[in-house]
C-alpha cells in the first residue's frame, strides 16, 4: 500500500531555513538555539589523545570506550583486536597489498575460516603520488587503471592465512554489497566522462559500472565483464532485498549546495533498483539483463530534495524506469528524488538503509530507511552539532560528539544500525539500537599519510569503512582507508537476533535527535503547521507561538 501525504508539499514549503533562522537571531542563534549540548546530548569532544570519548548513551552498547594503550583503536570493555593486511604489506604471492582500503564483505569459507573480499579506491598509478599501491591483476578490465578487490582468509584465531587480488583494472572501487549466493558486486564510483571532465583522466575502457567478483574464483572472466543493465553512473554501494531479488543502488553524483539554504542545491544523486530478469541466485545470473529504475516521491517536497525531510517523516514513493546509458541524467529529468551524495547501503530485516554522507541542512548527513513492503522512505536520522549552521571549513578536524558524515552501513547480527563515519576530524564506528539509543563501537587514532604537514587539520583521521560481520556474527571487520588496514574486533558481541533486525526497520528514529517539545508548544505547532524543529527554535528566540 503506497501512502500519500497531500500536505507534504505544503509543510516543506513552511519549513525553516537555516538563513531565515540566522536572520531571526541576528547572527547568534549558534549560542542560543539549542545551547552547548546540541540534538545528542553531548558536549563537544576535543582530541582523542585526551582520551575524552563521546559521551552518548553507552551503556545502550557495550561500554565506555578504552584508549588504547598502542595508540590506534579504542574500544569498548572486553574487546579485542588484530590488524590484517596493511598497504604496504605483502599478499601471499609476494605482490605488495594495495592502498585505500574501502567496501568490504565478510563470507564463510572452509574449516571454520572467514573470507574477506576487499575494495580499493584507486584511480591511476600516478606519479605524483608514489607512496599509492596500485592493484596488480593478471586479468584486468582494464590495463591503464589501477583499482580493484583483494580477498583474504582469515583463520577462526583472526589471523591471515592467505591474501590475494580478487579483480582489477576498475576504478574507484570504494563500496558494493554481498550477494546470497557468495559473490562481491564491486562499484565503480566514477565514470569515463566524469574521469575526463574533472581529472583530464581518458580511459581504454569505459568505466562506471558494477563487476561481479567471486573470491572462490578470483580473477575469472565474470570479474572483468561489466553489468551494464544496472547503468553507467558513479555508483557507491548495493543492497539485495533476499525476497524479491532487488538490486538497489546508491549514486555518489556531483550536487552543488548552497551553504546555507538547501532549496538552492542544484543536480543530485539517485536511488536505484535493478530488477532482474533472471532471479537465479547464481554467479553470472545479474549479468542476464534487467529493469533499471529511480526512486521518485509521491508527493514532490520543496526542490525535490530529501534534504528538506524532517527526522522521523515518512514519505510514499513510487519507481520511474530509466535509461541504463544515462540514468542519472534521466532520473532527474523525470523527477525522481534527489539528494546529496549516497553512500553505503544495506538491507535486512525487510527495510533498506543508505547514507546520504553531505545530506541535511548542515551538511552532516543523513541515515534513510526504505520499506518495500509499503513503498515508503523515512528520514531516520539527520547529523546537527546543535549551533543551527552548516559546519564550516573552519570547523574540519573538530568532533562535536554527534555522527558526521555517515558512510558504510551495516545491520549487526543482534540488530543494531552500524555506521562508519567519513568526517573532517574524528571517525568512529556508530551504533543505533531499535529502542532508541545510539553509542560510539570504535574509534581510531591513526592520523592519514600522503598530505603535506600543513594540509592536515587538527584532529583529521581517515574515514573508517567496510564494516562488515563474519557469518556466526562473532568478528566485526572494518577498516581504516588511508593508510589502509583492516581491523578484526571481537568481544562480548550479542548473538545473532532475526527478530531485533525485523524490529530495528521498523523502530522510531532516536528521540533524543530531536528537541524536546511540551504539550502546548506541540500544539502550537500544530496549529501554525511547524515542525518540532522549527517551533523549539522559534520558542527559544523568543518568537512568540503559544
Amino acid at each position: 500500500m503506497t501512502i500519500h501525504l497531500p500536505i507534504q508539499q505544503e509543510l516543506q514549503r513552511r519549513r525553516l531555513g537555516r538563513r531565515r533562522l540566522l536572520g531571526l537571531a541576528g547572527g547568534t542563534v549558534a549560542a542560543t538555539v539549542f545551547g552547548p549540548w546540541g540534538l545528542t546530548g553531548a558536549a563537544s569532544v576535543q582530541h582523542p589523545g585526551t582520551h575524552m570519548y563521546p559521551k552518548f548513551n553507552q551503556t545502550a552498547g557495550f561500554g565506555t570506550l578504552v584508549p588504547d594503550p598502542k595508540g590506534r583503536l579504542a574500544l569498548p570493555p572486553g574487546f579485542q583486536y588484530r590488524e590484517l593486511s596493511p598497504e604496504g604489506g605483502t599478499l601471499s604471492n609476494g605482490d605488495i597489498v594495495p592502498s585505500w582500503h574501502d567496501g568490504m564483505a565478510a563470507y564463510a569459507g572452509p574449516n571454520g575460516t572467514t573470507i574477506l573480499v576487499r575494495n580499493h579506491e584507486l584511480v591511476q598509478d600516478s606519479n605524483d603520488y608514489p607512496a599509492i599501491k596500485p592493484v596488480i591483476g593478471k586479468n584486468p578490465y582494464g590495463a591503464d587503471v589501477f583499482g580493484g578487490t583483494t580477498a583474504i582468509i582469515v583463520g577462526p584465531d583472526r589471523s591471515e592465512l592467505q591474501s590475494f587480488v580478487s579483480s582489477s583494472g576498475t576504478v574507484n572501487n570504494c563500496a558494493g554489497g554481498a550477494t546470497p549466493w557468495g559473490t562481491w558486486l564491486t562499484c565503480e564510483e566514477a565514470t569515463s566522462q566524469g574521469l575526463q571532465d574533472e581529472d583530464g583522466i581518458t580511459t581504454l575502457q569505459p568505466h562506471g559500472y558494477v563487476f561481479e567478483v567471486d573470491p572462490n574464483d578470483p580473477e575469472n572472466e565474470l570479474s572483468r565483464t561489466p553489468i551494464k543493465e544496472m547503468g553507467v553512473f558513479s555508483h557507491e554501494a548495493m543492497g539485495y532485498d533476499p525476497d524479491t531479488g532487488i538490486v538497489y543502488l546508491t549514486e555518489d553524483g556531483e550536487t552543488e549546495t548552497d551553504p546555507l539554504d538547501p532549496r538552492n542545491d542544484s543536480g543530485g544523486s539517485v536511488l536505484f533498483r535493478f530488477i532482474p530478469a533472471d532471479l537465479t541466485r547464481r554467479p553470472g545470473a545479474l549479468q542476464k539483463g534487467g529493469t533499471l529504475q529511480a526512486l521518485k516521491a509521491v508527493a514532490l517536497p520543496a526542490a525535490n530534495d530529501a534534504d528538506l525531510y524532517d527526522p522521523g517523516q515518512r514519505f510514499g514513493t513510487t519507481w520511474i524506469d530509466v535509461d541504463p546509458e544515462g540514468p542519472a541524467e534521466d532520473a532527474l529529468a523525470k523527477d525522481a528524488l534527489h539528494f546529496n551524495r549516497l553512500e553505503g547501503a544495506h538491507f535486512a530485516g525487510g527495510a533498506l538503509w543508505f547514507c546520504d554522507t553531505n545530506g541535511g541542512e548542515q551538511r552532516l548527513g543523513q541515515i534513510f530507511r526504505y520499506i518495500p513492503a509499503t513503498n515508503t522512505l523515512e528520514l531516520f536520522y539527520e547529523g546537527d552539532d546543535g549551533a543551527g549552521v552548516p559546519e564550516p571549513e573552519s570547523d574540519v578536524g573538530r568532533d562535536f560528539a554527534r555522527l558526521d558524515n555517515p558512510d558504510n552501513i551495516v545491520i549487526a547480527p543482534w540488530g543494531d544500525v552500524i555506521v562508519a563515519e567519513d568526517g573532517g576530524g574524528v571517525n568512529r564506528l556508530i551504533g543505533f539500537t531499535p529502542d532508541g539509543e545510539h553509542y560510539v563501537l570504535a574509534q581510531h587514532v591513526i592520523p592519514p599519510q600522503n598530505h603535506e604537514e600543513e594540509e592536515l587539520p587538527e584532529n583529521l583521521h581517515s574515514e573508517l569503512a567496510g564494516p562488515t560481520f563474519s557469518p556466526d556474527g562473532q568478528t566485526l571487520f572494518f577498516n581504516v582507508q588511508a593508510p589502509g588496514v583492516t581491523f578484526a574486533v571481537w568481544g562480548p558481541f550479542q548473538r545473532m537476533n532475526t527478530a531485533r533486525r525485523r524490529q530495528m526497520s521498523v523502530a522510531a528514529p532516536p528521540p533524543s535527535l530531536a528537541p524536546y517539545l511540551s504539550g502546548e508548544l506541540r500544539e502550537a505547532a500544530d496549529r501554525h503547521h511547524l515542525s518540532a524543529l522549527e517551533a523549539a527554535a522559534f520558542h527559544r528566540l523568543g518568537v512568540p507561538i503559544l
